[in-house]
């Protein structure tokens, strides 16, 4: 067979630009991978220093005063998962500086006890690391949406042990609707590469172990679509809050300091009324309901609450593992009502409040293995993809 020059020259072009994704996909893993295990590391560090020390939830008002002084001094104020996304789509620019900021910020949020997760500051930092090697390798507009990608699936691999799914979320939270095949390969080896680096460096990855999984039959069936349905009415309800909670907040108080300031009183506040339980991601509240097999049934309102608040308000951190903990709450009470056991309801409300939340069943469904095991797989699918069905439209990412 002969090749004309026009396709010689395209197929030359191809294996280039395979290995030019190949190597920054693990020069963006192994960064990330780092990273993201000194993020992870320093997450821990402050919440358990902030667990044996209850006087530092006190702190939280002054804490929001140094965040919001580290974003204006770096001008990145207003900058976040947003832009990232913005960034992986091609229309703008993730600006290095924010890597630096979101970490500290996110620490400062945990350590002084606003309720927070870590996967939108993971998805941030590996934005920003993306960027870095982009500059490095002089990558054209095209390559620097892929590498963008690489870094937020790499980091979230890193921080939570989840590889695969990150590897999907990213994908799917990126390219809603679309398969670019291009980019599956260098997502995935950043998200693999950052996950071995991370474990090497003892990360542990979130694992939950269920102690019973029902047989599939229809009417488990129907139950599981019964709780993701009302779990996904609550995610909804969740993220339409966060984006009416932060106009208005705006609204009323429109310096940023004061704004941080009074939304820290008012944590500090249902902290000596209702516990710390709701304080940080809330990863032992989830611990303890597969360990203990019971929730308090406000649980998933009150952390709704602080967490709406604790954004709102301007501290940073995510929404994702807050997310978690409100799906495996709600879960957890609604699976006795219905005959269900108490874990199994749990990790139910865990992957439909993630799906509808983000939009992403198909990384939920994922996950779902990552975090449980195989076992009741195919229930999990169906609980993913039935609360995507009834969030609607509405999702974390979009205003």
């Amino acid at each position: 067979m002969n090749f004309s020059s026009e396709k010689t020259t395209e197929i030359q072009r191809r294996i280039k630009d395979f290995f030019v994704y190949l190597f920054s996909a693990l020069l963006i893993g192994a960064a990330c991978g780092i990273i993201g295990a000194l993020f992870a590391k320093s997450i821990g560090f402050v919440t358990g220093l902030r667990e044996t020390n209850d006087f530092i939830i006190y702190l939280l008002p002054l804490g929001g005063l140094v965040s919001v002084a580290l974003y204006k001094l770096t001008k990145t104020e207003g900058i976040g998962t947003l832009r990232v996304l913005e960034s992986a789509r091609g229309e703008s620019k993730t600006p290095i500086l924010l890597l630096p900021v979101i970490f500290a910020a996110s620490v400062i949020t945990h350590l002084f006890g606003g309720s927070a997760g870590k996967e939108g500051a993971a998805l941030q930092i590996g934005g920003a690391v993306a960027q870095s090697v982009a500059v490095i390798t002089r990558a054209d507009e095209k390559k620097r949406s892929v590498y963008t990608v690489c870094g937020m699936a790499a980091l979230f691999s890193a921080v939570f042990g989840t590889p695969v799914g990150a590897c999907i979320f990213a994908l799917e939270v990126v390219f809603t609707g679309k398969v670019i095949s291009f980019a599956v390969l260098p997502v995935f080896v950043s998200s693999i590469v950052a996950h071995i680096i991370s474990v090497a460096f003892g990360v542990s990855p979130e694992r939950f172990e269920i102690s019973h999984v029902p047989d599939f039959g229809i009417e488990i069936l129907l139950k599981t679509f019964a709780v993701a349905i009302i779990v996904a009415a609550v995610s909804a309800a969740f993220c339409f809050l966060l984006h009416r909670g932060e106009n208005l907040f705006e609204k009323l108080i429109k310096n940023s300091f004061i704004r941080i300031f009074a939304g820290g009183c008012i944590i500090v506040v249902l902290t000596l009324v209702f516990g710390t339980d709701y304080n940080g991601g809330g990863i032992a509240v989830i611990e303890r309901i597969f360990e203990e097999g019971n929730a308090l049934p406000q649980a998933f309102l009150l952390k709704i609450i602080f967490t709406v608040i604790t954004v709102s308000a301007g501290y940073r951190g995510g929404e994702i593992v807050p997310s978690l903990f409100i799906g495996s709450t709600l879960g957890a009470v609604l699976s006795p009502l219905l005959g269900m056991p108490t874990e199994f309801g749990a990790a139910v409300g865990m992957i439909a409040f993630f799906s509808g939340a983000t939009n992403c069943p198909l990384a939920a469904a994922v996950l779902s293995t990552e975090l449980f095991g195989t076992d009741g797989f195919v229930l999990f699918v169906a609980s993913a993809f039935a609360a995507r069905a009834f969030s609607w439209k509405i999702n974390l990412y979009n205003r």
